[in-house]
């Protein structure tokens, strides 16, 4: 072969993979630009998170019951809801079903229901009387679950066909029982999980530093043997197939956590830190990436206190 046919086969082969790579590069760089920090609104008080479709992110105001949404690609965000005169907005969850935003109200024993591209309020239960705090919230198939950081329940609201909103009635409390310890005057149940075809949940105890799995339809609960770890201060939960992402909110730290395929034990295997956090509540997920919410409990909140969602990578 002459070499000035051998040169131009070559300028041709690595001209096609150019073109070929080309797209991957730019997806590549693209990826890259999502920001490693979205502020939140000074004064927000923010508690709970949760991905939606597409890159949408949302978070919940402690402070006022008022749900944000941010783009994790650029980091821009307004409110969707606006302030909610006696509402709390703790954890959330998102069905992809109806496009619903569920919320747990804390402390006024509620759980509220808002669509995630209007913000309209859907819908209003109650699930328990005062002196309680309804923490977090997970959407199954069937059913959505809420802790109660102040009571050894969960409360259950059966979804319709379609993932439909119910009424009231149908609301109802299902005691935990078996393994589950009740330590009184402390935060017990707290962040909540589903396995993927939804017959488990995983509840974390914050005051035990336990985690559980507990049968939805009778609350029976088992102790996920973790070979003598432990994760003190859990907070939100993050399960990304059989890995586990336990937020430690006043230990500033993600732990992770390996579980077996039957999700009855595991092993803590790392931790996630980084200089940005600021005793993280809630996490959520977002492909190869975590997102966690400072809600920086240790200070006194003011409306010029600065809030923010932080950026890490699965591990």
């Amino acid at each position: 072969m002459r070499k000035s046919t051998y040169r131009i086969i070559v300028l041709l082969i690595l001209a096609l993979t150019g073109l070929a790579l080309a797209p991957l590069s730019t997806a590549a760089a693209k990826d890259e630009t999502f920001p490693k920090i979205i502020p939140l609104p000074n004064g927000f008080q923010p508690e709970g998170i949760v991905v939606g479709h597409g890159a949408n992110l949302y978070a919940g105001s402690l402070a006022s019951g008022a749900i944000y949404r941010a783009d994790l690609r650029t980091g821009e965000g307004a409110l969707l809801v606006p302030a909610q005169p006696g509402r709390v907005a703790v954890g959330l969850d998102f069905d992809r079903r109806t496009n619903f935003l569920f919320v747990a109200g804390g402390p006024t024993g509620a759980a509220y229901v808002y669509d995630a591209n209007t913000g309209a309020s859907e819908a209003a239960y109650h699930l328990t009387g005062a002196g309680t705090f309804v923490n977090d919230a997970i959407v199954t198939r069937e059913a959505v679950y809420f802790t109660d950081s102040f009571r050894p329940v969960l409360y259950r609201l059966p979804l319709l066909a379609g993932g439909k909103l119910p009424d009231q009635s149908a609301v109802k409390d299902i005691p935990l029982s078996g393994d589950f310890v009740f330590v009184p005057g402390a935060f017990n149940a707290n962040g909540i999980e589903a396995t993927p075809n939804g017959k488990s949940l995983i509840v974390v105890n914050s005051a035990r530093g336990e985690l559980y799995r507990v049968d939805p339809a009778t609350g029976h609960a088992t102790l996920i043997d973790l070979g003598g770890g432990s994760v003190p201060s859990g907070d939100g939960l993050l399960l990304d197939g059989h890995t586990l992402y336990v937020v430690q909110n006043f230990l500033n730290q993600i732990a992770v956590v390996r579980l077996d395929p039957g999700f009855a034990s595991g092993e803590v295997v790392g931790t996630i830190t980084d200089p940005n956090f600021r005793i993280p509540a809630t996490i959520a997920g977002f492909g190869d990436r975590a997102y966690v919410v400072n809600a920086r409990f240790n200070v006194t909140p003011t409306p010029d206190t600065e809030y923010e969602v932080v950026q890490v990578p699965k591990r």
